[in-house]
């Protein structure tokens, strides 16, 4: 876990990356900034991930910013956890006689 890396959800769907990158500036140098966009839309799925140099600007950064109001949505602003591995997903196991089988 990168103590240096935030997570940012509940971002207006309207927010750009570079909004987003200025706005977290004021907390200290932002390494990368990556704002999750749907990849068959194009658009903003509202959640981002903010870098900083240091563990300590990214505190910085969630007491700033933590349920405080950017472009009209209040922000949950968190330290990023590892993404959880997911088992593959074949949608729903059935019976074969769900499927109309014959007896």
């Amino acid at each position: 876990m990168n103590p240096a890396k935030l997570f940012v959800g509940n971002i207006s769907y309207q927010t750009a990356e570079n909004d987003l990158r200025d706005y977290f500036a004021a907390a200290g140098a932002v390494v990368s900034c990556n704002l999750m966009l749907d990849k068959f839309s194009g658009k903003s799925r509202g959640f981002a991930f903010v870098e900083y140099g240091t563990a300590e600007e990214a505190a910085k950064a969630i007491e700033m910013f933590h349920e405080k109001d950017f472009q009209g949505r209040a922000l949950a602003v968190n330290v990023a956890r590892p993404r959880e591995e997911r088992g593959p997903s074949n949608g729903p196991r059935r019976s074969a006689g769900e499927y109309g089988a014959r007896a």
